[in-house]
């Protein structure tokens, strides 16, 4: 009775199996940016917090398009530049940068 244990595969942006210390730096990067942009984007009084956030966010998480190489990177890369655009978006119209 030989049956295959079929085990979940790890999490990993190389999908290709080379390391991207670059690329996968700046989808970190990005994805917190996003995740910070568009939690704070909800709370008025944090129009400074959420703009500027966003606003970075969009362009590392650009750069991070340009530059990514495996399909997993880009994947989270327009996940992250989708948040800090809402929240970017929402930030302006709470008060905007200044």
């Amino acid at each position: 009775m030989a049956q295959t244990v079929r085990r979940m595969p790890a999490f990993t942006l190389n999908t290709d199996g080379r390391p991207h210390p670059r690329e996968n730096t700046l989808v970190g990067i990005a994805a917190v940016l996003g995740l910070v942009a568009f939690i704070s984007c909800w709370f008025y009084s944090l129009h400074l917090l959420t703009s500027w956030t966003g606003l970075f966010g969009i362009a590392v998480a650009l750069w991070g398009q340009f530059v990514s190489v495996t399909t997993a990177e880009r994947f989270v890369l327009i996940i992250s530049l989708g948040m800090s655009a809402i929240g970017f978006y929402l930030g302006i119209a709470h008060g905007g940068l200044w």
